[in-house]
Order: structure tokens, then C-alpha cells, then sequence
């Protein structure tokens, strides 16, 4: 039985014991929500963030803007995809700009009129939901931390590396290039999930077409280079928490591939870092968040910004949330600073390095809030 424990009251606190007790149930956070939990158990207790420590300390003046009007001055970009297929050039060229200022400002934007059907986002949220809402002995068969598994369900993958663990539950599907077997993908969401993944594949492939010229290089670089090749789905469920305020629903991190599409419900809680403070990703019916990732950020040479992001626990829930990694295949195969972007006067910082390398780095160390760049740095 996992601690019901919120204080660490006790001598003889066994963390890894109720580490093993809540994974041997298989019913990950889902479970301990059905069980009727009124309280967040230890293992999920977080340590207040330096920036929220920050902004709790700061001594508002008269003459100040408080926190949430600064806040709410404060907005991820918004990039309008409108007439993508027209192949107009002045269009390609403002959009080619956005991206480029959004990438090295903000590292995160959100992208409508990006061409997947709506019905298309709502079926695959809806899915999802239904699939972490079935009978455990339904979800227990996919219940795995095998990381060769091509199609997995768990809950935290760090949970046993990391200083806590998220209130949050997770399906794996590594999509490409050589995706799982049709029955291998849960029933509940599988039509919706195959569906979704050529059409992020497709939106992927435009995308960097215009980081790719947005770096000055030609459009089929990033392509060409394969950082598109392999395409990774994990689909959150955040349930209602009855103690928010103790934990999290994703910790602090930066994503360990070269660009992250993200489909987020309408509940939120989703926040980026920009100028030092935790600034909201606000929900955009239909909209999808798109961010730079750490391999993206080295391969530009620090051009572009793989920001940290977290998503915070509700009482309300559950918040559903699918995320599409893009990586590179094989995963041995190596990358550094792009040479056509670097010069005399922009040297590379980083060396090379292989996608597994990367991987195996934030495996060993969870979602620990520090971002895994600094380790690659020349």
C-alpha cells in the first residue's frame, strides 16, 4: 500500500519501498484517484521551484505591476499557417520570419489554421480518455517499463530516478519509422492514433522546411539530415489532484529531441520559462504548441532555445495532453553545430552527439529540472 503521507512524518521512511508498492499495482496515478485518495502520497511531493520561491519573496510597490498583469503581457507567439498550400513567396517568407524570432525568443508557438482536421484532435483527446478511463485489467496488459517495447503504458518512466514523481499516467507509442503492429496500439485509441500520426508526420515535414530556411539553409536540410526520420507519441493523462499544490504534473524539463508538436485539452496548465518567470500556454481550441528541442538548440548553435516547460496539477482533470517527439534513426548516428551556420565569430559550443546519448542521459536522470546540454558543451 502506497503512504498516504503528506508531512514525512516518521524515522523510517522507506521511499523505495512505496516507489515498488505503487508500480507493482500497474494502475498508476488512475488508480490511487479511483481508490478515493484524499491525499498526495509522498513519493509525489515536490520541492517548491526556485522561480515560484522567487516570485513568493518579490515585495510588490504601489508603482509595480503585479505578477499577473505582468503575466498577462507576456504571450507565446501564435503562428498562423493560413494559405501553407498556396505557395505564395511573401507568405513562406513572413512565416519563415515568425518562426525563426518565435525559435530564438521563445523556443515555444502555437500553430492554427496547421491543416490537421479538427476532427481529427478530437477524436484522438477523446480516445485517450477512454483508454486510461478502461477497467485496469484492460490497461494492466499494456503495463510496462521494457524500454524496447514499442507501444507501453506506465506512469513516470523516471520513477525511480527522479527526486519526485508526476501526478500523471502515460501511453508510449514510437510511431517511426518502423511503427508498432496495428494490434500492438491499444484498441480504445488505436484508429485515432494512426490517424494522428500521418497527419503529424505531414505537418513535421513542413515544419522543417521552414526551421530549415529560417536558418538560412536550404529547406530540405533538417531532412535531409533525418532529425524527422523517427516520431514518438506520449499521450498524458493528468487526473484531478485534491492537493495540487504539493506536486506536479510534469517537473520542470526541456525535451530531449529536435522538435516536440503538442496537443493540449482545454483544462491547461501548461507553462514555458521566458525572462526568468513561468508564463502560461493558454489554450487554443484546435491549436497545436510546438517547441524547440535540445537537439535543435545544438545543432543551431544556441540560435534557437530548447526552453524548459511543466505542466501543473488541477483539481480539475483529467487534462489529456498528446506530445509528438521528432528524432533522428538510427539513434547512433551523430550530430553537432550545423557547419554552415558557424563562423570565426559563432564557433561551435557543443560537440557531437549521437540521439541515444542523449536519451540515455535523461534516463539515468529523470526529470531532475536540469537541462542535459550543459553536459555536451565543447
Amino acid at each position: 500500500m502506497v503512504s498516504d503521507s503528506t508531512n514525512g512524518a516518521g524515522d523510517h521512511y522507506d521511499r523505495m519501498a512505496d516507489l515498488k508498492a505503487f508500480d507493482e499495482t500497474k494502475e498508476g496515478v488512475k488508480g490511487l484517484v479511483d481508490a478515493g485518495i484524499t491525499k498526495v502520497p509522498r513519493i509525489f511531493i515536490h520541492s517548491l521551484d526556485p522561480l515560484d520561491q522567487k516570485a513568493a519573496q518579490q515585495i510588490k510597490e504601489p508603482h509595480q505591476l503585479h505578477d499577473d498583469e505582468l503575466k498577462a503581457k507576456l504571450e507565446v507567439p501564435i503562428i498562423d499557417l493560413k494559405g501553407m498550400e498556396e505557395e505564395d513567396e511573401e507568405w513562406r517568407r513572413e512565416i519563415v520570419k515568425a518562426i525563426g524570432e518565435a525559435s530564438e525568443s521563445w523556443g515555444f508557438f502555437q500553430l492554427v489554421n496547421h491543416g490537421v482536421p479538427e476532427s481529427v484532435l478530437e477524436e484522438l483527446s477523446q480516445e485517450l480518455r477512454k483508454f486510461n478511463e478502461e477497467p485496469k485489467e484492460v490497461k494492466m496488459k499494456h503495463y510496462t517499463r521494457d524500454p524496447m517495447a514499442k507501444v507501453r503504458y506506465t506512469s513516470n518512466f523516471d520513477l525511480f530516478q527522479s527526486p519526485a514523481a508526476n501526478w500523471r499516467d502515460t501511453l508510449y507509442c514510437n510511431m517511426g519509422p518502423h511503427p508498432p503492429k496495428d494490434e500492438e496500439i491499444p484498441e480504445a485509441c488505436r484508429e485515432s492514433v494512426l490517424k494522428y500520426s500521418d497527419e503529424v508526420k505531414r505537418l513535421g515535414s513542413v515544419l522543417f522546411e521552414l526551421i530549415s530556411e529560417s536558418l538560412g539553409l536550404n529547406k530540405n536540410y533538417l531532412q535531409e539530415t533525418d532529425c524527422a526520420k523517427s516520431h514518438v507519441f506520449l499521450g498524458h493523462y493528468y487526473p484531478a489532484c485534491p492537493e495540487p499544490e504539493l506536486t506536479m504534473g510534469t517537473t520542470k524539463h526541456s525535451d530531449a529531441d529536435f522538435l516536440t508538436i503538442l496537443l493540449q485539452d482545454q483544462i491547461g496548465g501548461l507553462q514555458v520559462i521566458y525572462n526568468d518567470q513561468w508564463v502560461d500556454v493558454p489554450p487554443i481550441p484546435n491549436a497545436l504548441v510546438v517547441n524547440v528541442g535540445d537537439l535543435l538548440q545544438l545543432m543551431s548553435n544556441d540560435r534557437f532555445k530548447s526552453v524548459e516547460h511543466r505542466v501543473l496539477a488541477n483539481r480539475r482533470g483529467p487534462r489529456i495532453s498528446l506530445a509528438c517527439f521528432f528524432t533522428a534513426f538510427p539513434l547512433t548516428k551523430p550530430f553537432g553545430p550545423i557547419k554552415e551556420i558557424l563562423s570565426e565569430e559563432n564557433p561551435a559550443i557543443y560537440r557531437e552527439v549521437t540521439v541515444k546519448e542523449i536519451i540515455s542521459y535523461y534516463a539515468s536522470k529523470g526529470l531532475d529540472g536540469n537541462s542535459p546540454l550543459s553536459r555536451f558543451l565543447l
